[in-house]
Order: structure tokens, then C-alpha cells, then sequence
């Protein structure tokens, strides 16, 4: 025997709106305290990457590029990988590497 029908209509599928995501307000100008930031704690990161700087100093990924770049020039980080999609760098140590 089949089971007897549960009375009622079956109810519509309701659609959520999904989730909607906070928009970051990240710096797009270097302050002098992120600036000086940037210089001090940098130097005690072990994997420095676009996506590192922007999560730990809200700055966003063209100004964290940069700064890449200008730190790499003055040496305080050196290049491990360069690819297309991004460039991992690590934290240059003074000794014979």
C-alpha cells in the first residue's frame, strides 16, 4: 500500500536574494602611517604578496603593487617567484642565503 497523501499544496520555492558582499574601503593613497607601516612590519614577513598587504594593511592591489616594487629596489625583499598572476617575494636576510 502506498502512504496516504499529506494534505496541502505543495509550497513554492522561495529564491534568496544571495549573499551580498561588504565592499572593502581600502587606502588608494599611501598616508604617512601606512607608509611607515608598510616599512617596519614588512620586514618581518615571511611570504609577502599583493594579497598579503592588502588584507593586513587595507591598502588596495595596485598601490600594494607598487610598494613590491619600491621595496624590492631598496632591498628590504627579494623575489622567489615571478609569474604573470602575481609575484611571490620573501623578506631579504642579511646572511649568506
Amino acid at each position: 500500500m502506498a502512504p496516504a497523501p499529506t494534505g496541502g499544496k505543495k509550497q513554492k520555492k522561495k529564491w534568496s536574494k544571495g549573499k551580498v558582499k561588504d565592499k572593502a574601503n581600502h587606502v588608494v593613497v599611501l598616508d604617512k602611517a601606512t607608509s611607515e607601516k608598510l616599512n617596519k612590519d614588512v620586514q618581518s614577513y615571511r611570504l609577502v604578496t599583493v594579497a598579503v598587504l592588502v588584507d593586513r594593511l587595507k591598502i588596495n592591489g595596485s598601490l600594494a603593487r607598487r610598494a613590491l616594487n619600491d621595496l624590492e629596489e631598496k632591498g628590504v625583499i627579494k623575489k622567489v617567484v615571478a609569474h604573470s598572476a602575481g609575484n611571490i617575494y620573501t623578506r631579504a636576510v642579511g646572511g649568506g642565503d
